[in-house]
Order: structure tokens, then sequence, then C-alpha cells
């Protein structure tokens, strides 16, 4: 099976990631990938944010240290890309950043609530215990679908990553993210297949079959990432996932370079 690009790795500067951009292409390579792309959480304009993310400083470190596995592996194309949270209110920092660096693509991720809850974050899993879980999908869905039709992004990162911990509603959240898909095809922007969900709680890959299958009935363009935090997950689990995109009837994926898309075979 020739296996799609893997979109969506990290680097030791976010603070909890292991080994050098230049050990994960390497292991790209013996895998069978022609094509990554580093996507590491983005800076925001106050560096103590929270503790998961480079600093503002780091920032030229990190394109140095994508253009080192570039220069260590030529026959790999090695895409330069960042993770950016979505926040209301932040929008014209990510438009800063996006104008630092010749980037590949972004990523739009949803990870916090508000300020103080990052809903993924392990150490703050008491927090989902004060709350009813449809109320927090809820209000997760509706800012993954403000991430989609804000024009930031070209792809949207895990996108039922509320899942993480296996706590669900009590009800079907796919009308919540029927909406979501719908913002995302009018706004073009594509959802990625994130395989880490394979190894969190809810042991599943990001999103889920029914709304992947949904997103296919949308037209909605696809990429895939392993979330790599460490040079032994680059690609992993590749072959599920392309078995799930093709079961729903995905023939195509994205590429993409200078935030341009490509469509290619799967």
């Amino acid at each position: 099976m020739v296996l799609p690009a893997d979109y969506h790795m990290h680097t030791p500067l976010c603070r909890h990631a292991s080994g050098e951009p230049t050990e994960y292409a390497a292991t790209a390579l013996e895998r069978g990938l022609s094509e990554i792309g580093f996507s590491d959480h983005s800076p925001m304009a106050e560096d103590d944010f929270d503790e998961w993310r480079m600093r503002l400083d780091q920032l030229d470190a990190y394109v140095e240290k994508v253009h080192r596995a570039r220069r260590d592996h030529p026959e790999l194309a090695i895409k330069l890309a960042l993770e950016v949270d979505f926040i209301p209110g932040h929008e014209d920092w990510i438009r800063d950043l996006a104008g630092r660096h010749p980037w590949d693509y972004f990523i739009g991720s949803v990870h916090y609530l508000t300020n103080g809850w990052d809903i993924d974050n392990p150490n703050k899993l008491a927090r989902w215990r004060e709350r009813d879980p449809w109320e927090v999908w809820s209000a997760y869905a509706e800012r993954l679908t403000e991430a989609a039709a804000s024009g930031l992004f070209d792809i949207i990162g895990h996108a039922d990553l509320a899942k993480k911990f296996a706590i669900y509603p009590d009800r079907d959240p796919l009308p919540l993210f029927r909406r979501f898909l719908e913002v995302a095809a009018r706004s073009g922007v594509a959802i990625e297949l994130n395989t880490a969900g394979l190894r969190k709680d809810c042991r599943e890959i990001y999103p889920s079959r029914a709304i992947l299958a949904v997103a296919r009935e949308l037209a909605v363009p696809i990429t895939f990432g392993s979330d790599a935090h460490a040079p032994h997950e680059v690609g992993a689990d590749f072959a599920a996932a392309v078995e799930l995109a093709r079961g729903v009837g995905y023939s195509t994926c994205l590429r993409f370079a200078r935030r341009e898309r490509q469509v290619v075979s799967l």
C-alpha cells in the first residue's frame, strides 16, 4: 500500500514530545512514506499561555529544525506547518503567524473551550466531571464550526477530540458535527484522519466513521496525520486510516505546498 503524507507531527519544542525532526524523517523513510509535514503547536502572543507549546522566540529555531531534516533527507518531501489553536479573539495573532514564514499549511485545532480549560488535558480531567457531556460536546462543535468558517486554516485537526477520554453525551452528537462539516465544505477546508485517537482512551481514529461518512457525503476533503510525539509514532496505523477512508467512499486526499492544495489518489 502506498501511504499518504503524514501531516501532523510534533517536536520537542512543544515540551511534550521527544526526538528531533530529522529522526522523524528517518522513520518516515523506513516506513515507506514519501511526504511528511511538521505541524508543532504554534506559539501564542504570551509565552505563559500554557505549558505545551513552543515560545515565540523559538519559532525560528523550529523552522531551522525542519530545514535540517530536509537537508538530511533530500529524498523525502518535508513540509513546514503549524498546528494553531482557534480561540475567538486571537484571529489577528494567527494572521501574524501566517506571515512570518513560508508555511505549507495550517492545521486549525480546538483544544480550549475557555482560556483555562484545554479539554484534552489529562491534568484537567476533573473538569469533565463538573459539566454535562452534551454541553461540552456542543460547545466544542460550535467552536470547531467557527474555526472552519474563519478562513484561517487549510485543515481542521482531530475533529472529534472531545471523545479523547471516552466521555460521551447521552444523545447522538452527529448533528452537531454535520453543521461543522457543512461549513467546512462551504469554506473549502479539509479535515484530517488523525490516528492518535487509537492510542487514547477512546481507541478510535479522529473523527469517527459516522462523522467521516457525512464528510464524504458533503465532499469535504481529507488529509492524514499520526499526531506523532515521538519518532516511532510516525505513520502509525495509517493502513487502518486509509481503509477507513476508502470504506466511506474516499478515493482522494490532499497534499499542500505553500498553502496551495493538490488532489492526489488514495
